[in-house]
């Protein structure tokens, strides 16, 4: 089924029929209109929290992380979602689904503005479809778990442990590149050299042009600073050429013993062009505690109903911290009891 997009991120083209002797005009069929969701991790940085529920589904503020991602998705048109997942996640699959006895008791109290709010969760028109993967073999393989699902077309993929807080959403700015070019691109962001270790760092030609969108000549998982090509990061954000599953399909593992992504980019290179997106937009690591953290602040001050109340919080406790008094431990010494309950006291 096609469907038009917000005029403002797609191209306005029209193609003429001919029915009957007469005309008529149809609008394309959508470019990209699949996304795979890798969401089978264990979320092992976040134990205890995440022994019994997925990571995805942790709050920013007062929506899972999972929910960030499918709205990006929605906002960028697309279609159908692909979750590869894992066997305790069962969480997300009946987040995106109705919960028809919920809504039942919400109407029943009377609660239509959270009955609305319930129901607007998942867009219109966008199926949800699951598959497993068995064992934890990398983003690659996780992707391939997806293959039959997507078939021969152009699709993205989205890791939600990178929140992107982008406007246009980052997947409806690479769609509309994307019309443009018709290659697979990566988003990326200028990182610190120390930082190269934890990305997959792209060797782009022009890198040091601050242009939107380059050629990638070359891309390595996780270097250290000192053998990094650039400090160029991919960030959770891909629109792929359906020959990536053929350049995955004999990788041998990689970094960490996994089937990795980047690799099967590096073949795919070779093939066809691959190029970079510098996206608009603030990125939280969520996969991370202090990412996490940082992204739950930012989230907080915008949100429509604690934002005052939340930036009220944020003003104190950065007075109080303004106001401690210097310690012993600047001078390498631990802090004392007394020293600590004097700041207690003194707050």
């Amino acid at each position: 089924m096609s469907i038009s997009a917000a005029p403002s991120l797609t191209l306005n083209r029209k193609e003429p029929l001919s029915l009957n002797g007469g005309t008529s005009t149809r609008k394309p069929a959508k470019v990209i209109r699949k996304a795979v969701f890798p969401v089978a991790g264990l979320g092992t940085r976040f134990l205890p929290a995440t022994k019994a529920v997925a990571k995805e589904m942790l709050p920013i503020v007062d929506r899972p992380l999972i929910q960030y991602a499918v709205d990006e998705a929605a906002a960028a048109g697309i279609e159908e979602i692909i979750f590869v997942t894992h066997r305790s996640k069962r969480c997300i699959e009946d987040h995106v689904h109705r919960a028809v006895e919920l809504e039942g008791e919400l109407a029943s109290q009377g609660k239509h503005a959270s009955l609305k709010m319930l129901r607007q969760l998942m867009p219109n028109g966008i199926h949800f479809s699951f598959v497993r993967q068995e064992e934890p073999r990398g983003l690659g393989h996780a992707i391939q778990c997806a293959r039959h699902l997507i078939g021969n077309e152009p699709f993205a993929v989205l890791l939600p442990d990178d929140l992107i807080d982008g406007h246009p959403p980052v997947l409806a700015q690479m769609i509309a590149q994307y019309e443009k070019v018709a290659s697979s691109l990566v988003a990326v962001r200028t990182v610190s050299r120390e930082d190269t270790r934890r990305y997959g760092i792209v060797d782009a030609a022009g890198e040091e042009s601050m242009s939107r969108s380059m050629k990638i000549r070359g891309v390595v998982e996780k270097p250290s600073p000192e053998t990094a090509p650039s400090t160029l990061a991919i960030v959770g954000r891909y629109i792929l050429s359906p020959m990536i599953f053929e350049c995955m399909a004999s990788l041998d593992p990689g970094i960490g013993g996994e089937i990795q992504l980047t690799d099967g980019i590096s073949r795919l290179l070779k093939l066809e062009p691959v190029m970079t997106y510098r996206y608009l937009g603030n990125h939280y690591d969520c996969g991370s505690k202090a990412g996490f953290l940082e992204a739950t602040v930012a989230y907080g001050l915008q949100h429509p109903e604690v934002g005052k109340e939340f930036r009220e919080i944020l003003t104190r406790v950065a007075r109080q911290l303004s106001e401690e008094t210097p310690f012993a431990a600047d001078l390498n010494l631990k802090r004392t009891d007394a020293q600590a309950a004097a700041v207690l006291k003194s707050a």
